[in-house]
């Protein structure tokens, strides 16, 4: 493998604000982020540099079960009304 080609791959932390959750992964986003200065004292006493997102499974409807379900049965009957069935 050639070396200095790859990104820094390392502990971040990733958080979402919405929901007050955070999670504590590894992502080469870390290198990046260091220059930023932003940075989290995680549970196990270290710091980390963190990641602000506005998306996660804590706060997305699909995982917390607020999604909304269409009518598809009432868009298919106003469909046929419209241009018939054949």
């Amino acid at each position: 493998m050639r070396k200095d080609i790859h990104p820094p791959y390392g502990p971040v932390v990733f958080r979402d604000k919405a929901a007050g959750f955070a999670f504590l992964t590894r992502s080469t986003l870390a290198g990046s982020t260091s220059a930023s200065g932003k940075t989290v004292e995680w549970e196990d006493g270290r710091t980390y540099p963190v990641i602000d997102v506005e998306i996660s499974s804590a706060s997305h409807p699909f995982y917390t079960g607020t999604a909304r379900v269409l009518d598809t049965a009432g868009r298919v009957e106003r469909f046929e009304r419209r241009f018939g069935k054949r």
